[in-house]
């Protein structure tokens, strides 16, 4: 309850077929995510270590779903200037200090060229592959890099944990099924005290031996791995 007894605002965002992307609290962007949600959230400073100790200094870095800026800002700090690009203005109005582009990712097409793409938060699992890469690609200098973190099979394993709590936020899988090999739909809950957002979303499976046809398709190449399990990888134009 906040106020004098009163519900925060219910927003509710639905798919094409009608299932509920997302709803909770305050503005709900159009692929379900929760705005408030994440801008009650810390920086992720460990992410944008691990971008920052992968690229030059200084490096020009295009963000591509950047929503409220939770790695922009320590990018910022790292001393990379940081161009952050999401689909919802709502999203965008929570970051400082760096420049926003409001577009869908799949038809950004920007005159600039970055040292550094980032296409973060399994965005490459959720949406058109073969279009995020190429908006990777092209604004990806010839001696860039684009670093992208991809979803991991462990994390939709029967026995993988189903609840888990993380910087005051309560994390439940309230819904997990397999459509089809590969394929993954899901319902996440998130709770801070009294507020609760779900967003549902299908997650598609990238494994290692499709990596080198899918980015070799977007004029890509597999250039290494930053994390032990795989997720983060990096890619360099052909």
């Amino acid at each position: 309850m906040t106020g004098a007894g009163r519900r925060p605002t219910m927003s509710i965002m639905t798919t094409e077929d009608g299932r509920r992307a997302g709803t909770g609290p305050g503005e709900i962007a159009d692929d379900g995510s929760a705005v408030e949600f994440y801008a009650a959230l810390p920086p992720d400073v460990p992410s944008a270590a691990l971008v920052h100790t992968a690229i030059p200094a200084g490096t020009t870095v295009l963000e591509l779903g950047a929503g409220t800026g939770r790695v922009t800002r320590p990018l910022l700090d790292f001393g990379h200037p940081v161009t952050a690009v999401d689909g919802s203005a709502a999203m965008l109005a929570r970051i400082e200090g760096a420049r926003t582009v409001c577009s869908p990712i799949q038809e950004l097409d920007l005159p600039d060229r970055f040292g550094c793409v980032l296409l973060m938060s399994f965005l490459v699992n959720y949406g058109d592959r073969d279009a995020l890469l190429a908006t990777c690609r092209r604004h990806v200098r010839p001696d860039g890099v684009v670093i992208v973190q991809r979803d991991t099979d462990g994390r939709w394993l029967d026995g993988a944990p189903r609840e888990w709590e993380r910087d005051g936020v309560r994390y439940r899988k309230a819904h997990v099924e397999r459509p089809e090999p590969g394929i993954v739909v899901a319902t996440m809950e998130y709770r801070i005290g009294e507020r609760r957002w779900t967003h549902t979303f299908t997650t598609r499976r990238l494994g290692d031996e499709d990596l080198p046809a899918v980015l070799e398709a977007a004029g890509l190449r597999l250039d290494g791995f930053l994390d032990d399990d795989g997720a983060w990888f990096t890619a360099r134009p052909l």
